[in-house]
């Protein structure tokens, strides 16, 4: 166990900040794609769901992989994965193939960093410091995101999409330099599982931590749904808007980047409020209001725009702020020696929630009348909001026997 557990604590979140500089990239630029590839909604909901098609045909082996070796080198490679796929989308990308194999191989990079990162993370920190140090660090993601949203939707349009993804890729870089001087050999590392790396059996069985995995899937599809399709919603309101309105001066992927960073204080209030009240009751009320700020929010992108602002702030804290809570929930009736392979399954199944969301969402929006039909925003957050409800009715379902980590 290393001796300055804040200070890795810290670096760990800085690492995962800063190596998600691409992360958005895509979808923040998704106004340019669609009029430069003539994308349709659906096929812009496929780029932006294969990200997690890389990311779930990886993570279940990346990550418990880690109960067997040092999460370490497999943290290092995959964040050089996530660097060189951000400079090809940047030199090959040109239609739907194209961006989605590099967009793929970004998810891919984030399966071996992500979950890994907080493997390594609760290996070498004190069990009393797991809740809070995976609040900061799950919460981190949404900074991470947020960060990448702003320079994103800073950078294109003064230096274009492809330099934008050269120089988002320089997150990536300055991770590893970081992660390899700070982050020690798992020295830590408990006594190998009798399993087969990819058995799932004994995870199946733990029935909360499988409830709280499938609570993952629905909170992933409203979240990334939600996600890749922001900055296009912001464009589609302040096109309704007259010039002089407030706060339509200001680029939708700056206010979508502000209301990415609600997400951090929102994950670690709410593990908070679960500590002292308990998981199951805070995640019925935060994802119960989440799905419900969502169908207002849908139908609101003709609302005066100060009002949907508002809207739009209070939903960024909600469908965010269940993070924290579900993942230290899984890791605290987690088997410890199986600890990476239940981190696997939580990602796998959570992050096939992330695939199919963006791409539900434009679907339905497709459905509905696409992209320039206001009641069809409402019905494609509708659907985002159907699945996140189902999240606490499956964890109270599997966490019917009750002990202190799921009450």
């Amino acid at each position: 166990m290393i001796r300055h557990p804040i200070l890795l604590i810290t670096a760990m979140c800085i690492s995962e900040v800063i190596g998600m500089a691409a992360f958005a990239a895509y979808p923040t630029l998704i106004p340019t794609f669609q009029n430069q590839w003539g994308l349709t909604n659906t096929e812009v909901g496929w780029i932006g769901g294969i990200y997690f098609g890389g990311y779930i045909v990886a993570v279940g082996l990346l990550t418990a992989l880690t109960d067997r070796v040092d999460p370490k080198p497999v943290y290092l490679c995959s964040m050089v994965i996530s660097l060189g796929s951000a400079v090809g989308f940047g030199l090959a990308a040109h239609d739907v193939t194209s961006a989605s194999l590099w967009r793929c191989l970004q998810g891919i990079g984030l399966a071996g960093t992500y979950m890994p990162g907080l493997k390594a993370l609760t290996d070498l920190t004190p069990p009393h410091l797991h809740g809070r140090s995976v609040a900061f660090y799950t919460a981190s993601f949404g900074v991470g995101a947020s960060l990448s949203i702003f320079l994103s939707g800073s950078l294109e349009p003064a230096i274009g999409w492809q330099d934008t993804f050269f120089v988002c890729a320089l997150g990536p870089l300055a991770a590893c330099i970081v992660t390899a001087w700070i982050l020690p050999a798992n020295s830590g590392r408990i006594e190998r599982p009798l399993t087969g790396v990819l058995d799932f059996r004994p995870i199946l069985a733990n029935r909360r931590a499988l409830g709280f995995t499938l609570a993952y899937a629905a909170h992933n599809a409203e979240l990334f749904g939600f996600r890749t399709w922001i900055v296009a919603f912001l464009v589609f309101s302040q096109s309704l808007q007259t010039p002089e309105t407030l706060g339509v001066a200001l680029s939708a992927a700056t206010l979508a980047a502000i209301v990415n960073l609600v997400g951090l204080p929102a994950s670690v209030i709410t593990n908070e409020f679960a500590a002292k009240f308990g998981r199951v009751i805070t995640l019925t009320v935060v994802m119960t209001g989440s799905g419900l700020f969502a169908i207002v929010l849908g139908f609101s992108s003709s609302a005066p725009y100060w009002l949907m602002l508002v809207i739009l702030v209070v939903y960024g804290f909600l469908v965010t702020a269940d993070s924290a809570t579900i993942t230290a929930g899984v890791v605290e009736v987690a088997d410890p020696q199986y600890r990476g392979t239940t981190m696997a399954l939580h990602s796998l199944l959570g992050f096939t929630g992330s695939f199919i969301g963006p791409i539900i969402f434009g679907v339905v929006l497709d459905i509905a009348g696409g992209e320039g039909v206001q009641h069809a925003w409402g019905v494609a957050f509708t659907a985002m909001a159907i699945i996140v409800m189902l999240g606490p009715i499956v964890v109270s379902l599997m966490c019917r026997t009750r002990a202190p980590d799921c009450s």
